[in-house]
């Protein structure tokens, strides 16, 4: 039979918790030292820090070659887009790319005679052309998944006219 002692504990259940605040003590030390550290010059000689104006990489890397995958003319071609006609902009979304954050600003951010009508708790929204309640925009928050889940080119390339000439009977729209 163990016996007890003034506190109700015995000695290995003393010995035992302090081994564990010490353990626990010595892990939030270092997890503190891995996020505070860097930013501080404990580890420098001598407690200085190495000077600001020290270049990491001073000369450019001979391996690294400039290149561009599409034509500059490509690049800087315009297009004008009416949205008061009949133009309609397809939204390709492609995962992984930051296509989700994009077409979301399409729809709430940016700045339009009739801004597209986005509701709470709807997923999506409605983006009409000035004094028409036809759709300009074709993309996942504006028609919704209209062509299936992450749809390529190819699919949206025979989809969308139909989809549109569902919603908006105003006539056959021609790609550009």
């Amino acid at each position: 039979m163990r016996r007890r002692r003034a506190g109700g504990r015995t000695m290995v259940e003393r010995a035992s918790k302090f081994v564990l605040v010490v353990a626990g003590s010595a892990c939030f030390m270092l997890i503190l030292y891995q996020y505070a550290g860097p930013g501080l010059s404990l580890g420098a000689p001598g407690g200085r820090a190495p000077p600001d104006d020290l270049d990491l990489f001073p000369t450019p890397d001979p391996h690294y070659e400039k290149k561009y995958y599409f034509p500059v003319r490509e690049l800087e071609r315009s297009l004008r887009f009416d949205m008061k006609g009949d133009d309609v902009i397809v939204f390709l979304h492609i995962q992984k790319t930051g296509g989700t954050t994009f077409g979301r600003h399409l729809v709430q951010n940016v700045r339009l005679e009739v801004p597209c009508d986005c509701r709470p708790g709807q997923k999506k929204c409605t983006c009409y052309r000035p004094n028409r309640r036809e759709t300009w925009l074709f993309s996942r928050f504006s028609t919704g998944w209209s062509c299936g889940l992450h749809a390529d080119w190819t699919e949206l390339t025979n989809c969308v006219p139909g989809v549109l000439d569902r919603r908006d009977p105003a006539g056959l729209r021609s790609p550009r």
